[in-house]
C-alpha cells in the first residue's frame, strides 16, 4: 500500500494539466545587440541631441513573448511610459515613441533582471539618451550691437556690483564671501575704464573705486612684493590657495600688475584722486621683486614662494601657457628687472607652442599686451593666437563625440564642469563649453564669436543667462548648466570684447614706458 501511494506521488510530480502545459518554460537570456533609430550602438552609447522619433530595437538571446510582459521589470524614467509603445518580433523587443518627446530631457530605459517576456533576464541593463535642446529663441531678437553691449555690461556687473565692499577687489567666484582673487582682480580692474567709456558708471565713480583698491593693495600682505593667489577682502591677509600655496603667486601678481598698469594710463587726470591712483600704482609696481623668483639667480622664474615652505612647490614658469606676461613684466621692472637670458632660457626654453591647449592661453597675457603686431625671435604672436583659436574652433565643429558642439557652440578652456573644475581642450575634451572661451576670442575670431554669443543667448539663454551674464559653463550631453560665475572667466569677456571693438586696454597698457623698454630688451616689435 505504501509503495503504491509513493508511485502515485511520483506520477503526480510528472503529470501536467492542460493549463500547465501552456505555461512556457522560463529560459535564461540576455541582450545581445541594440540599435537606436536604425543604427547599431554599444551598450554604453548615450545618443544626444535626439530630435526625431525614437525607435530602440533590443535583440535578446531567446525568443520573447509579449503576453508575459511585466511592467515592474521595464521602467522608463524621465518621461511618462505612455509616450512609448512596445512590440515583439521573435527575439527582438521594439520600443518606439508615439508622441513628440520633450526637448532637452534625459530619458532612461531600465531593464531589471528576473522573469519578463517569458524569459529570465540574467542582468540589469540601463540605456539612456538625451533629446535635443529646444533650438527656438528664448528671448526676442535685438540688433547685434545691442546684444554685444548687453553681454559686456552684464559681465561688468560681476566686478562692479559684486566686488568685495571693503576693498573693491573681485571675489574669486559667486559665493566666495571675503575671499578675493589677485589675478581675477587684475582682470576686473581693467573693466572699470570700459564701464566709464560706455557710461555704465561715471568717471568719478570709477576713480573712487580704483582709489579704494589701490589703498587696500598698498596695505595688503605681500611676499617680496608679490601677492598671494587669494586675499581676505577685509583684512588684506593671505588666504592659502593650497596646502603649501600660502605665500607669493608670481603669475597672479603679473595679472594684477597688468591691470594696474593699464588703468594707470587711463586715469591721467590732474585731480587729487587720479594723481593718488597713479602714485599708488607706481609704488605697487616698483615693489615687486621679480628677481627674487629666479630662486638664487637661475635663468628661469618660479611660480610660488612661501614664508613657511620656501620653494617646496618647485614650479618653474615655462612656456607656452598663460604666463608670457609674467616674463614681460619681470623684464620691464624699473627696480628688479630680469635679463633677456632669463626669458630666452626660462620661458621659451625648448618648448614649442601647442595649438590644442585651452583658450585661456590666448587671453590672460593679452588683456593688456597688444598682440596685433607683436613679434619676437620666436613667434608672430598675432598669427599664433589666431591659429590657436581656429584650431579650437575647428576641433569643436568637426567633433564626432556627440557633445552638441557646432559652429555656434564652441570654445574649450578652463572652467567649472559637471564634475568639478578642469581645463578642457582638444587634448582633454570633457564635453564642456565655457562662454568665456569664444567671447574673449572676439579679436581673433569675430564672426565665429558673434555666432557663439547669439547661440548662447537666444537658444541656451533660458538656462545659461543670469544676473552677471552667461554662467560659467555648460555640457549639453550631460544635461548640465553651471550656476556659477568666476572672476578669471568674467574679466576676459569684458576686456577682450572691448579690445576688439576699440582697443581701449591695449592702448592704455602699451603706453607704459617701462613695458615698452622691457619689450625692446626682450627683442619684441609691436609697431
Amino acid at each position: 500500500m505504501k509503495r503504491f501511494i509513493a508511485l502515485l506521488l511520483i506520477a503526480a510530480l510528472f503529470a501536467c494539466t492542460p493549463e500547465e502545459e501552456e505555461t512556457p518554460v522560463v529560459r535564461d537570456a540576455e541582450i545581445v545587440s541594440i540599435s537606436f533609430n536604425g543604427k547599431t550602438i554599444s551598450e554604453n552609447t548615450v545618443p544626444t541631441g535626439v530630435s526625431e522619433a525614437v525607435i530602440y530595437r533590443f535583440t535578446f538571446s531567446k525568443e520573447l513573448d509579449i503576453r508575459k510582459f511585466d511592467s515592474n521589470n521595464l521602467i522608463i524614467m524621465g518621461v511618462s511610459s505612455d509616450l512609448f509603445d512596445l512590440s515583439v518580433e521573435g527575439r527582438d523587443l521594439i520600443l518606439a515613441s508615439n508622441h513628440a518627446l520633450p526637448p532637452y530631457t534625459s530619458i532612461s530605459i531600465n531593464f531589471y533582471s528576473g522573469p519578463n517576456f517569458g524569459i529570465n533576464l540574467l542582468y540589469d541593463y540601463k540605456f539612456r539618451f538625451t533629446t535635443a535642446y529646444d533650438s527656438s529663441d528664448k528671448f526676442p531678437r535685438i540688433p547685434d550691437d545691442e546684444l554685444f553691449e548687453k553681454v559686456q555690461k552684464a559681465a561688468f556687473g560681476y566686478f562692479w556690483d559684486y566686488a568685495h565692499p571693503d576693498c573693491g577687489l573681485a571675489r574669486e567666484r559667486l559665493g566666495s564671501g571675503d575671499t578675493v582673487t589677485s589675478g581675477g582682480s587684475g582682470f576686473g580692474i581693467m573693466t572699470i575704464p570700459v564701464g566709464i567709456e560706455h557710461g555704465w558708471i561715471s568717471r568719478e565713480e570709477g576713480a573712487q573705486r580704483m582709489l579704494k583698491i589701490v589703498r587696500f593693495l598698498l596695505g595688503s600682505e605681500r611676499f617680496h612684493g608679490a601677492w598671494p593667489h587669494w586675499l581676505n577682502g577685509k583684512t588684506g591677509k593671505a588666504i592659502p590657495f593650497g596646502a603649501k600655496d600660502d605665500g607669493a603667486d608670481l603669475v597672479e601678481t603679473a595679472f594684477l600688475i597688468e591691470g594696474l598698469l593699464a588703468v594707470k594710463h587711463y586715469f591721467t587726470g590732474s585731480n587729487a584722486t587720479e594723481t593718488e591712483i597713479r602714485s599708488g600704482i607706481k609704488t605697487l609696481w616698483e615693489g615687486v621683486e621679480w628677481t627674487w623668483f629666479q630662486r638664487g639667480g637661475q635663468n628661469v622664474l618660479y611660480w610660488h614662494w612661501s614664508p613657511n615652505y620656501g620653494w617646496d612647490m618647485n614650479m618653474k614658469i615655462r612656456s607656452w601657457n598663460e604666463c608670457l606676461i609674467t616674463y614681460i613684466l619681470a623684464a620691464s621692472s624699473p627696480t628688479y628687472p630680469i635679463t633677456k637670458q632669463v626669458y630666452d632660457e626660462g620661458w621659451k626654453g625648448t618648448n614649442t607652442y601647442n595649438y590644442k591647449n585651452p583658450l585661456f592661453f590666448v587671453h590672460y597675457s593679452y588683456l593688456g599686451l597688444d598682440p596685433r603686431k607683436l613679434k619676437d625671435a620666436y613667434a608672430d604672436h598675432w598669427e599664433q593666437l589666431c591659429r590657436h583659436v581656429r584650431t579650437n574652433y575647428e576641433y569643436c565643429v568637426n567633433s564626432t563625440a556627440g557633445y552638441g558642439y557646432s559652429s555656434e557652440c564652441w570654445g574649450l578652456t578652463a572652467s567649472d564642469y559637471y564634475d568639478g573644475y578642469i581645463a578642457s581642450c582638444p587634448n582633454k575634451d570633457t564635453g564642456t563649453i565655457a562662454p568665456t572661451a569664444a567671447l574673449a576670442s572676439f579679436p581673433y575670431s569675430p564672426n565665429e564669436s558673434m555666432a557663439a554669443m547669439k547661440y548662447f543667448y537666444y537658444v541656451l539663454g533660458d538656462h545659461l543667462w543670469g544676473l552677471y551674464g552667461f554662467y560659467d559653463a555648460f555640457a549639453l550631453k550631460y544635461n548640465w548648466f553651471a550656476n556659477s560665475y568666476i572672476a578669471i572667466d568674467q574679466g576676459p569677456i569684458v576686456v577682450m570684447m572691448e579690445n576688439y571693438k576699440t582697443g581701449l586696454l591695449w592702448n592704455c597698457f602699451m603706453q607704459d614706458e617701462d613695458v615698452q623698454a622691457g619689450l625692446i630688451k626682450l627683442g619684441f616689435t609691436w609697431k
